[in-house]
């Protein structure tokens, strides 16, 4: 794994420790409206009636369930109709034009840059967040993936858990996963035990000919064991009715999914396998043809404000990427970090790297042959 990208959640949470306030009187606005496009999860009714009355600034809110779908949406409007939108750091590659400009402008300069957790800043450049020299994107949160269980009905030990659990015979008809993500996980499973040897999965970012390789044989190990498909997920809200509907015991999810299942009900519990749990940053940046540049740029600071941060992860059970925010997030938060995110665990991430240019082509090949299974 990357040591310098290990070292930034270290280095994270350590100065989360450090508050920092800004002042509403910060925005460079204080009317009009801003255009944002967000996660679905993301700017929940508090941070929304939040940011209206300390901004006077009107919030018209679209989300999204997908990378994909928030790309395909900038991209058949041409970079236009939204002045804020919050990508995944390593899709940036997905918002560059055909002459090989990026839709996201420069990060204005009025925007609090330094309450970015320095380490996370830093390393958002190799991840998608540099652009022809320039940040066009800043860190906003983090999360991982990993597997939620109904420990009642299927008691595994956290130092044992493996994304191999997806496809144990208890699993049969009740397993969940997002197919593009757990042909991630169920590859590392095979890479430890030497079925489908890829480098802990790195080798599907070399080549085409590599990532069908690997994935080929992922998949393939798969399809053999379908009948522990149970529920596919694309968004927050279907993973969560993966186990609340249709009876899921153990998925692969995001993990919002198991922390808030979690604090509704003790038998599910959210837990890193022993390959390493999968690790994703996501970020927000200004289009260039963002019509209301300086609504942005007062709902980025808004947004980079530590108290919203805690507001935000409280919501969502995500990580701030703000400096302080942790001094803001309630207990029931904090308890359940430390729970996870144990020192092992964070010595053990597996991040998502930026995609190259076959990376998702090749994917979505492969996340067909499943689904159609």
């Amino acid at each position: 794994m990357n040591t310098n990208r290990r070292t930034a959640i270290k280095m994270g949470a350590a100065a989360l420790a450090a508050p920092m306030i800004l002042r509403a009187t910060d925005a460079l606005a204080s009317s009009g409206s801003v255009k944002v496009l967000a996660w679905q999860d993301y700017i929940q009714p508090n941070i929304a009636e939040k940011f209206e009355a300390d901004t006077g600034i009107k919030l018209e809110l679209t989300t999204f369930g997908s990378n994909d779908e928030a790309e395909s949406t900038i991209r058949a409007n041409g970079g236009k109709g939204f002045d804020i939108v919050f990508p995944s750091i390593t899709n940036a590659a997905g918002y560059i034009d055909d002459n090989g400009d990026s839709f996201f402008a420069e990060v204005p300069a009025e925007v609090k840059i330094d309450n970015v957790i320095p380490s996370f800043l830093r390393d958002s450049a190799t991840l998608g967040g540099v652009h022809n020299g320039q940040q066009i994107l800043l860190p906003f949160d983090w999360g991982t993936e990993g597997l939620t269980l109904n420990r009642v009905k299927l008691n595994i030990t956290d130092a044992d858990l493996s994304y191999g659990d997806l496809w144990r015979d208890e699993a049969k008809g009740a397993a969940a996963f997002r197919q593009k993500s757990v042909i991630m996980g169920t590859g590392l499973y095979l890479d430890a035990i030497g079925e489908v040897p890829s480098n802990r999965m790195l080798d599907v970012y070399k080549s085409e000919e590599e990532a069908r390789r690997v994935w080929g044989g992922v998949a393939g190990w798969m399809i053999e064991r379908k009948e522990n498909f149970g529920a596919f997920w694309n968004n927050a809200t279907e993973a969560t009715a993966a186990f609340k509907d249709a009876g899921c015991v153990i998925g692969q999810t995001w993990d919002t999914t198991g922390l808030l299942l979690n604090r509704e009900n003790a038998d599910f519990v959210y837990r890193a396998p022993k390959e390493g749990i999968i690790t994703w940053l996501d970020s927000f940046g200004m289009l260039k043809q963002a019509e209301n540049p300086e609504q942005a740029v007062a709902f980025m600071n808004f947004m980079l404000q530590p108290e919203t941060g805690g507001m935000f992860a409280n919501n969502t059970g995500y990580n701030s990427a703000v400096v302080g925010a942790a001094e803001f997030a309630s207990d029931d938060f904090k308890r359940q970090f430390n729970e996870v995110y144990t020192a092992e665990v964070l010595g053990n991430m597996w991040w998502w790297q930026a995609d190259t240019p076959f990376f998702a082509p090749i994917r979505n090949e492969f996340v067909e042959i499943i689904t159609n299974a």
